[in-house]
């Protein structure tokens, strides 16, 4: 796919918006621009997740991408959708299963928000992005005191699902070069454990810029 004057939609969570980087210049959608000569618009919304919850911890994580679709411009050429790690971090949602069809449940916001970027934007490319691994991935209490399935899982619902719908997926858990559990590389590139730092957000938008490339 050429980029260079394409119009993308980045949506996404604190990642996309540029936590643990040093300015909004350096956040990943931001790199991948300059990398592609294409205009990406940064709709990324710190704590937020795919599903719907009422959130007493920060009212602003109830900003969730599927009431999102609706204030997003109305037309890109591409839109990736970067999430599901707030989700499994203080969702509180139960994983559910591939049947679920309403966002009750993540498999059932996996659906509800991809058929709803699909009808919005159905001549556009919508590529999903797994989540990057954190250093909590196999934490089986969520930040809620609440039992929850491994990362992984998010993870494969949101392969599950976009297969079902053929959407691509570029998966970062798997490939994506960035595992803090290993020391060098949570020094260099993720600091925190979970958001990229400058060096990060780098290496992510070139490894998805590289990916899109060849879609």
């Amino acid at each position: 796919m050429e980029l260079k004057g394409r119009r993308i939609i980045a949506l996404g969570d604190s990642i996309t918006e540029g936590v643990g980087t040093s300015a909004p210049d350096r956040a990943y959608p931001a790199v991948l621009a300059r990398l592609t000569g294409a205009e990406v618009l940064n709709y990324g919304v710190g704590g937020t997740r795919y599903a719907p919850v009422s959130d007493e911890i920060n009212p602003a994580w109830a900003e969730d991408f599927i009431r999102r679709v609706d204030r997003l411009p109305e037309w890109a050429d591409l839109i990736l959708v970067f999430g599901g790690t707030n989700d499994f971090g203080h969702g509180g949602l139960p994983l559910g299963t591939f049947a679920d069809r309403t966002p009750d449940t993540f498999y059932g916001a996996c659906h509800t928000l991809y058929t709803r970027l699909i009808r919005k934007y159905p001549a556009s490319r919508i590529v999903i992005l797994t989540p990057l691994h954190r250093l909590s991935d196999n934490d089986t209490v969520n930040e809620r005191g609440q039992v929850r399935a491994p990362l992984a899982s998010y993870v494969r619902a949101e392969g599950e699902v976009a297969a079902h719908y053929a959407l691509p997926v570029i998966d970062l858990y798997r490939e994506g070069g960035m595992q803090p559990a290993v020391e060098e590389w949570r020094v260099r590139y993720m600091p925190d454990g979970l958001h990229p730092n400058d060096a990060g957000a780098a290496r992510l938008a070139a490894f998805i810029a590289a990916r899109l490339a060849s879609f």
